[in-house]
């Protein structure tokens, strides 16, 4: 375990699987202590917590007062907040198929949690005079695709909040990054329920054709892992980065493209 965070204490949203779940670890890696917050825990989270360093709390984000109760967890010290929270739902019918309620419930869960959170936790931030938000965001914020119409609205929301945010915290000693990461192997992508699943079904085709798809358009020809992902989380969380504010990291293997 590395000591670089020790005496540190990490909220992180999502931390059940995929990129929360390897953020958690690597956060717990470097010596933080981490609040692990998720609505179901699962082997990976119970392994974690069960080497210690990582409590879990169980919490639905979209529930009143459950972003209170996370920070609650954490007894008055928040160091590093991650809000890694997001669903990126396939719309196959198009722009007319998405309803509002469809509209209300992506931008709640890939734009408000954050906020709320944020919220919960900045004044103690604040009262220390220093700290990490880290935000998940995603190339889509950038890069919208009508596929994800509301996603990408959300996460593109998501990155000018955090922009506007460190502007006014950043002379406090608090800093607010984003990271964008493009197909990564987790269940969002590859999930029963994930993208490859739902386009693949539509377009007759396999996931495996979907994700091979993907993965061509790339220069890296393949997805990142959630580890790659939690190491620029890190980063970002950690000392090495203390004058970097305000910008967004992509993690992507090129998939934007840049010509």
């Amino acid at each position: 375990m590395g000591t670089e965070l020790r005496g540190r204490t990490a909220v992180v949203t999502g931390a059940s699987k995929g990129i929360g779940l390897a953020v958690a670890e690597a956060l717990a890696g470097a010596g933080a202590t981490v609040i692990a917050g998720s609505r179901t825990t699962t082997p990976g989270l119970d392994a974690l917590v069960k080497q210690g360093g990582v409590a879990w709390v169980p919490v639905d984000l979209a529930e009143p007062g459950a972003a209170e109760r996370l920070v609650a967890a954490a007894d008055g010290r928040v160091d590093i907040l991650v809000n890694n929270v997001g669903a990126a739902p396939a719309r196959m019918g198009g722009f007319l198929s998405v309803t509002d309620e469809d509209w209300r419930r992506t931008v709640d869960l890939n734009l408000l949690t954050a906020v709320r959170v944020t919220r919960a936790a900045l004044p103690l931030m604040l009262s220390a005079g220093q700290g990490s938000v880290v935000t998940v965001a995603s190339v889509n914020a950038t890069l919208p695709d009508p596929m994800v119409i509301d996603y990408s609205a959300g996460k593109a929301a998501l990155v000018a909040f955090s922009k506007a945010l460190s502007k006014e915290v950043g002379p406090q000693g608090i800093r607010v990054n984003t990271v964008s990461p493009g197909p990564v192997e987790t269940e969002l992508w590859l999930g029963g329920d994930g993208v490859a699943a739902t386009v693949s079904a539509a377009a007759g085709i396999t996931p495996d054709d979907v994700v091979a798809q993907a993965s061509s358009a790339t220069v890296t020809g393949r997805f990142s892992q959630p580890s790659e992902v939690a190491d620029l989380v890190l980063f970002l969380a950690g000392d090495q980065s203390r004058n970097i504010t305000g910008s967004d990291f992509v993690i992507d293997g090129g998939f934007i493209p840049t010509w």
